[in-house]
């Protein structure tokens, strides 16, 4: 297998062990460019990223706590504080946003495929560059008070939350089925 295509058999980071440094700026521009390439029927460019850092963490930190709050008033306090700890896991988090359009070419289904593309973009840019990454959901990225916090317009969706930094510790190969059990000839 070249490198190339090793490369692209990328391993998920464990949030929890994504430290500084984060990618910079100029890095994370780079990183962004390759996400730009994802599939787009239409050339819609049907998303766009929010990136969060440094003291903005923390404020996410908080806009997680008052969701979830919102959602169950009698939250266990454990699960709150699992909650008011998620930003801050990594250095760099990029949310990465779908901007759904009214197309009468290009429905809704392929906008938001063509956005999750861009967020595996992120993804394997980062790992290119020597960065972990992860890429997560959960109750936040479908929450209304998230959503408002974070300015996400009535016509668009948050896809993930892709957190980034260097990894702490070595992730060993994934290992998956055989391809064979995914694949049927037809014809």
């Amino acid at each position: 297998m070249t490198d190339a295509l090793q490369h692209l058999k990328r391993n998920s980071t464990p949030a929890k062990a994504l430290t500084e440094p984060a990618p910079s700026e100029a890095e994370l521009e780079s990183i962004l460019a390759i996400a730009l390439s994802a599939p787009d029927h239409g050339r819609l460019y049907p998303y766009r990223f929010i990136s969060i850092r440094g003291d903005a963490r923390y404020r996410l930190s908080e806009v997680f706590v008052q969701a979830t709050r919102l959602r169950d008033p009698d939250v266990d306090p454990a699960y709150l504080a699992k909650q008011r700890e998620k930003p801050l896991r990594s250095p760099l988090i990029v949310v990465v946003v779908a901007k759904l359009e009214e197309s009468e070419k290009i429905p809704e289904i392929e906008q938001m495929l063509s956005a999750g593309a861009a967020a595996h973009n992120v993804l394997l840019a980062a790992d290119a560059l020597g960065y972990g990454s992860v890429w997560l959901t959960g109750d936040n990225a479908y929450d209304d008070h998230v959503r408002r916090e974070l300015e996400i317009a009535a016509h668009e969706q948050i896809i993930g939350f892709v957190y980034l930094g260097t990894p702490e510790l070595d992730i060993p190969p994934r290992k998956h089925p055989p391809v064979r059990n995914f694949l049927r000839s037809w014809g």
